[in-house]
């Protein structure tokens, strides 16, 4: 009992911290339901992290869905609750495990009943400052993200949001807990709120690169500041990664947009795929479409099934690389294993003969020193709560980039960028 009280009071504390909430609002925590005891890494994270935006985690919390420490225990115990996928196996962190940085460790998620889909599941980490969510922005907000999985026969496997409330509804736990923190018994929307303020609490900073950028220059060693420079510079990674090309970002290190970087496209089919997908967006049947992304071939379309613009063909959300040593295997399809990978992808200037591809990647000439010292620099950007984990992955990772470097082209990397083919009719 006092660990769960000491979870509680970390709740408030945080929720304090992000908005400022006063004590009368926090009357019935109480009165809340007893919460499972999770993993350490699961508990709501405080903002007193060094590199954490205050006045943007403050913003992005939406007006009608405030946190409170009762809705956000509420939403972790939902977020846990193998009863929202349609045969009890499967829950939201299934895919988003707290011990392996908020993602699942797989090229593409299983769902119910061992079922894969195509896209790589990312992390929820910091994932409260994203403009959009999924790989293809289908959704903005957390609410709306939550709710799909749910309702996707690849992932969670429920008909539709009621069928999992009513699973939910038939817990007096959870008929308490609802009538606690919204006055009303279990519903959908509340649902996919509780959830979505409990994800909000997942911020991740304090890293050696933060201490770094605050002014403490042994906080990463010299091999990592060279990658630091670089990435801004010769590896053009600023060209996704920072606010504007000249304008470096040290707190989300996105772009908020969607490139096409040259992963897999299946030219062949690419053309009849964007007409059968605009018929689809044309019902605006947000599920169907989710399906769609999950499911079928039209996952490679990304933002495409989105917007219908054909220069968005087989374009995706840049990621937040924080904690990225720890949330491989990478891109939206999870087809590369290490940093190594990654990097030889980019330095050879990968998917030239796709008509689509962001006319930004091209040959980068980096040499074998650069590019270890760019994954250092990525390496930095590990928080405090998965040091070890990131050491034990970063020397996983580099024997595995000295035993095979499978995207690795050394000519095509030095050598000069060809034209880009004419996008088929």
């Amino acid at each position: 009992m006092k660990r769960v009280l000491i979870r509680v009071v970390m709740v408030a504390a945080t929720v304090a911290l992000i908005c400022g909430c006063d004590r009368s609002a926090k009357k019935a925590s109480s009165q809340l339901p007893l919460i499972p005891e999770t993993d350490p890494l699961a508990q709501p994270k405080s903002l007193q992290q060094v590199g954490a935006p205050v006045a943007m985690t403050r913003a992005v919390i939406p007006a009608d869905n405030p946190q409170t420490p009762e809705k956000i225990s509420l939403g972790q115990k939902l977020f846990f609750d193998r009863r929202l996928s349609v045969n009890g196996t499967v829950s939201c962190s299934t895919c988003h495990d707290p011990a392996l940085a908020f993602t699942d460790r797989k090229p593409t998620s299983v769902g119910v009943e061992g079922r894969v889909g195509q896209r790589n599941a990312p992390t929820v980490l910091n994932a409260l400052y994203n403009k959009t969510q999924f790989w293809d922005g289908r959704v903005n907000t957390l609410e709306e993200q939550a709710a799909l999985p749910i309702v996707n026969s690849v992932e969670m496997g429920h008909p539709n949001l009621d069928a999992a409330v009513a699973q939910i509804a038939a817990v007096e736990e959870y008929q308490q807990a609802f009538r606690v923190v919204f006055g009303r018994p279990p519903n959908g929307a509340d649902l996919v709120r509780a959830i979505a303020s409990y994800e909000r609490t997942q911020l991740s900073f304090d890293s050696p690169f933060d201490h770094f950028i605050a002014g403490d220059k042994n906080a990463i060693d010299d091999s990592a500041q060279r990658g630091w420079e670089l990435f801004n510079n010769q590896a053009r990674c600023n060209k996704c990664h920072a606010l504007t090309d000249t304008t470096r970002d040290v707190t989300n290190l996105i772009d908020n947009d969607f490139h096409n970087i040259g992963v897999l496209i299946v030219q062949h089919k690419v053309v009849p795929l964007a007409r059968q997908a605009e018929e689809l967006i044309k019902t605006g049947d947000t599920p169907a479409i989710d399906q769609a992304a999950i499911q079928t071939d039209m996952s490679a379309l990304g933002r495409f099934l989105v917007t219908k613009k054909e220069p968005d063909i087989a374009s995706f959300k840049t990621p937040n690389i924080r904690n990225v040593l720890v949330t491989g295997p990478y891109f939206h399809d999870g087809s590369q294993e290490t940093l190594w990978d990654v990097m030889d992808h980019y330095n050879k200037g990968a998917g030239l003969q796709d008509p689509y591809l962001d006319q930004d990647i091209q040959p980068l000439a980096l040499t074998e020193s650069d590019i270890d010292d760019l994954v250092a620099f990525m390496a930095s950007l590990t928080s405090p709560n998965y040091k070890e984990q990131g050491a034990t992955e970063l020397a996983r990772q580099r024997a595995i980039s000295k035993a095979t470097r499978p995207q690795r082209d050394t000519a095509r990397a030095f050598g000069p960028k060809p034209p880009r083919p004419t996008p088929p009719k």
